[in-house]
């Protein structure tokens, strides 16, 4: 039966982050046990990236030219399969290596948990004066090790459709987003396919497609599906319609909405503690619903159906900074796996951030990671105000030239202003289009918000990736954007990987600032903070019917947190009632209802 903890050595994993931070984190991390996610939205980008790993490896590079018949799929998989072997040779090096100081194979096993149970064998074996028993016990650590996986995300929201010149739209399977599933589903990887940023059911239905996602002989999934959702609701709606398909969810990760990395989906304000207490609490509710549908769909399929499967691994990132609240959300919620995203970019053994920009987020403050109006997509972005990206979209603005050349078009969606084939809004030709027609309007200074508005998007597309072509060497003139979560203000120096695990397990302590909230805490602050830039004028109806659902979500969270304080590890206690009184106090009055007397007079 399959069993999703022989495969995590370690209790936590790398998400991905923009399209460039961690493509090769695998290639990097997995041979010492650790998970991280790839991203495949720019297949341009991982060819260039598959070139520079076959030179590395002395491999023969075959470009997968875009007049392919299947180009984007292509390049996938012959990426994923070339970074499958690199993980596979590092490995087996790994193990072979003798126990010696600062081998691989000795920090594979002091990098892992303390009390993790092949970490407590390890100490045995160095503590072992007979060698007869000391090489048996060498032998059966290499038994336990294992590599990490090469995960892979899929943002389900871009799914471009790929046009041809010699043919209209292409059939679905040719998108964006069913091309990179294919990739996935047809490299050699054993691993997992996370799914975020939305239901895409054209995404979803491609799925059955591949054997991959079914039980294989040994009873075992050759590939994993990972949803990443926003609340239990969620996971019950996207989990049934997979499950209704004879697909098996193997985790629900869940992120905050705010408190993360990138894109923040912030919504009504739903908070993280407690969803995670609503997944807590029906977990085995949500697990014989999903089942059920799943053995009924396997059934109509003539596929085995006469399994038993165990639930689904519940998963948390967004905002964790120490060791302290990483094992809390382990123990109280049952969190199998946690997500370490923004503190591993001054982890540059592990994530790819060019050596400027090491130095610009070591040296972030709470001010120079703001919540953008950057992203094409719609949706508030996390920013750092002094990169190469942003302060080249200031100076195109002081030239009279906003927005970019637009190179990619992966963001290419939903605008058709002026268009009747898509643009990106980031582009010069939309911009200019835009500001143009508010000039043309007469609102004059009224305006002025709009054409903020419109001159705040820049190329994420491109830019995302652009770290790591300059870190590569690939391009050194490109202009990095970097998207660091808010937490990245509370580390000041650049890391290698093992102080950084020593930090999540509590071995160390990296927190530089004074004064740091609880991870539950800030993300109500930042709530709180996006709940007034919502009322600020000139408000719409929609933000104040938004920002009312916010505040009711922040009141019942208040009451949460006030119930959960007493759980929470005693040292830390004092510190998270005095904020949180403090938060108490920033909430608005709550109004009473006037009730008038319907008594005549």
């Amino acid at each position: 039966m399959h069993d999703y903890k022989k495969h995590k050595p370690h209790t936590f994993h790398i998400p991905v982050m923009g399209t460039g931070f961690t493509i090769d984190t695998p290639a990097h991390v997995a041979k010492f046990g650790i998970s991280s996610v790839v991203s495949l939205v720019d297949d341009v980008l991982i060819e260039q990236i598959r070139q520079y790993w076959c030179g590395q490896e002395g491999e023969t590079f075959e470009p997968v030219p875009r007049d392919h018949p299947d180009p984007r799929a292509m390049r996938v998989t012959a990426y994923l399969d070339l970074i499958d072997r690199i993980v596979s040779r590092q490995f087996e090096e790994v193990k072979a290596e003798p126990f010696e100081p600062d081998s691989d194979i000795v920090n594979y096993f002091e990098m892992l948990e303390d009390d993790n149970s092949d970490k407590i064998l390890y100490r045995e074996m160095e503590a072992c004066e007979d060698a007869e028993k000391k090489a048996a016990l060498q032998d059966q650590l290499r038994e336990t090790m294992r590599s990490g996986r090469i995960d892979v995300n899929i943002m389900a929201a871009l799914d471009r459709e790929y046009v041809r010149p010699d043919q209209k739209v292409a059939p679905f399977r040719c998108s964006d987003a069913c091309a990179a599933l294919r990739g996935f589903a047809e490299s050699t990887t054993r691993s997992a396919i996370v799914l975020s940023a939305g239901m895409n059911p054209r995404l979803y239905n491609y799925l059955p497609d591949f054997d991959g996602f079914f039980l294989d002989e040994k009873n075992e999934f050759k590939k994993l599906i990972v949803l990443k959702v926003s609340d239990y609701r969620s996971a019950m709606i996207q989990g049934k319609y997979l499950a209704k398909r004879g697909l098996w969810v193997s985790e629900f990760r869940i992120e905050s909405g705010i408190n993360c990395g990138g894109h923040a989906f912030p919504a009504q304000g739903q908070l993280l503690g407690p969803i995670l207490e609503n997944f807590k609490n029906q977990r085995e509710k949500l697990h014989a619903q999903l089942l059920k549908s799943y053995k009924n769909a396997l059934k109509k399929l003539g596929r085995p159906h006469e399994i038993d499967l165990p639930p689904a691994a519940l998963t948390a990132q967004g905002g964790i900074g120490t060791a302290v609240e990483d094992r809390f959300l382990r123990d109280y919620y049952g969190v199998a796996s946690t997500g370490w995203g923004t503190p591993f970019l001054l982890v540059s053994e592990a994530t790819n951030v060019d050596d400027e920009h090491l130095k610009k987020v070591a040296e972030a403050g709470p001010d120079d990671v703001y919540l953008s109006n950057s992203s094409p997509l719609g949706h508030p972005f996390w920013n750092l105000r002094n990169s190469s990206s942003e302060e080249m979209r200031r100076e195109r603005i002081e030239q009279g030239k906003p927005g970019t050349v637009c190179l990619k078009g992966y963001s290419k969606l939903f605008n058709t202003e002026f268009t009747d084939v898509p643009i990106c809004v980031a582009s010069r030709d939309y911009q200019l289009r835009k500001l143009q027609e508010l000039g043309d309007s007469g609102c004059g200074s009224e305006c002025d918000s709009q054409r903020e508005h419109v001159m705040g998007k820049s190329c994420i597309c491109h830019d995302l990736g652009g770290s790591v072509l300059r870190k590569l060497g690939i391009d050194q003139e490109t202009t990095p954007a970097i998207c660091p979560g808010p937490g990245v203000a509370d580390f000041s120096k650049v890391v290698s990987l093992k102080e950084m695990i020593d930090h999540i397990y509590g071995r160390a302590n990296l927190i530089t600032s004074q004064g740091r909230p609880h991870l539950f805490l800030r993300e109500w602050a930042l709530y709180n903070n996006w709940r007034l830039r919502l009322l600020a004028p000139p408000a719409k109806e929609e933000d104040r019917v938004t920002a009312a659902a916010l505040l009711k979500n922040l009141r019942e969270g208040i009451v949460y947190y006030t119930e959960l304080a007493d759980k929470i590890p005693a040292a830390e206690q004092p510190a998270f009632k005095d904020e949180l009184a403090r938060l108490r106090d920033l909430l608005p009055p709550e109004v009473e209802a006037v009730v008038e007397d319907p008594t005549p007079a």
